[in-house]
């Protein structure tokens, strides 16, 4: 397979693409030369895109939990542009934060339907021109990839598995000179990203999970910009903000001990049960006491230690601080003390404010870092 792949003169189908990341990835593909298929749910609204990104366009109304409908938009494509090339599955969509107890069965389920199987449905569709013509697959998953789904369960699910998926099809192509990217990205400045933080509890929830770079939010011509990249150079992973890259190679040494401070960590216990007592599904559970908002901290199974921790010494020997003490209070802390170790390298010296965020973490994080960085 050629290291590079030049769109100009391509045909590629973006699904999602009436707006936000799917339309800036649709719009720059275009600009590289490239006909472009736009697929979303309203047809009009996708139209409407298809004319303002201008000629060699086609905007298409589909359903991607329809497999009909998606392969309907492949034909299309194929019919008027004579094949396909490129398929971008980026149609997805986000639930209210709440817990898998308290979420709405149907919705929790309506989450898979549209981000993993909408993936499925799109590639699968694609597949016979993608390998016929030597092309490329994109599918967009999320950092909830390789995070913690606490309150989007469903999402986080729904992003692991198309994370599986994009590296099945990256190796099952591989022999016919096709390929695959799976492209993860942190917040995004869109409309959904919007909508889900102006709930209350998504803002208690990410100010609790997640450092201030963790938080901070691209423009969705970043995120397309990122995956047109992507597409040219053939990279089996597009990531963007890039640090999340950092995270995503350690995430075997940081998850146990992420998951561990999150377990115990307050704030996120008392919005869990905020959510839960105001939850129609809990509720309706037989015996379910009545709604009465978070209960005291000290109730939460959670704030507890475990049988395991309880049997540990109170304090490490000095200069062999234990997993449970590295890092700052916050959970996912550690997001921000992993990228600033990495970014210095093993051996560095650390700035000030660097040494005083990671304290101990940096001396734990460097053995696995010097063996990420060998491999």
């Amino acid at each position: 397979m050629a290291d590079g792949y030049d769109l100009n003169g391509k045909v590629a189908l973006v699904t999602g693409a009436a707006r936000g990341i799917g339309f800036e990835t649709a719009r720059q593909m275009q600009v590289r030369g490239a006909s472009v298929v736009l697929v979303d749910l309203d047809a009009a609204a996708t139209e409407d895109a298809a004319r303002r990104i201008g000629q060699r366009t086609l905007g298409v109304g589909a359903d991607v939990t329809d497999r009909a409908q998606i392969e309907a938009a492949v034909a299309r494509a194929v019919e008027e542009f004579g094949g396909l090339d490129v398929a971008v599955a980026n149609a997805g969509i986000a639930p209210a934060p709440g817990t898998t107890r308290g979420i709405e069965i149907d919705e929790w389920e309506q989450v898979i339907e549209v981000n993993l199987l909408g993936v499925w449905r799109t590639a699968r569709a694609a597949l016979p021109q993608i390998v016929e013509r030597r092309g490329h697959l994109v599918l967009v998953a999320s950092v909830y990839a390789f995070v913690n789904g606490v309150m989007l369960s469903s999402y986080a699910t729904a992003k692991a598995g198309v994370e599986s998926l994009g590296r099945s099809l990256r190796i099952e192509l591989a022999p016919y000179g096709a390929g695959a990217s799976v492209a993860y990205f942190g917040f995004i400045d869109t409309k959904m990203v919007q909508e889900g933080f102006a709930d209350p509890l998504a803002e208690r929830l990410g100010e609790s999970l997640l450092p201030a770079i963790g938080r901070r939010r691209l423009q969705p011509s970043a995120a397309g910009a990122a995956i047109v990249a992507g597409v040219e150079e053939r990279k089996p992973r597009i990531i963007a903000p890039s640090w999340w890259g950092v995270i995503s190679t350690l995430r075997g040494v940081l998850n146990p001990l992420l998951d561990r401070q999150v377990s115990g960590n307050k704030e996120i216990a008392a919005i869990i049960r905020e959510a839960d007592s105001i939850s129609a599904s809990v509720a309706a559970e037989p015996g379910a006491a009545p709604a009465t908002g978070a209960q005291p901290e000290e109730a939460s199974p959670a704030a507890e230690p475990s049988e395991a921790a309880a049997s540990e010494p109170a304090s490490s020997p000095a200069g062999e601080a234990s997993a449970r003490e590295i890092g700052p209070p916050d959970g996912f802390g550690w997001l921000a003390a992993s990228a600033i170790v990495w970014r210095s390298g093993p051996g560095q010296v650390l700035q000030e404010e660097d040494q005083r965020l990671i304290g101990p973490a940096r001396g734990a994080l460097e053995p696995d870092l010097a063996g990420a960085v060998a491999a």
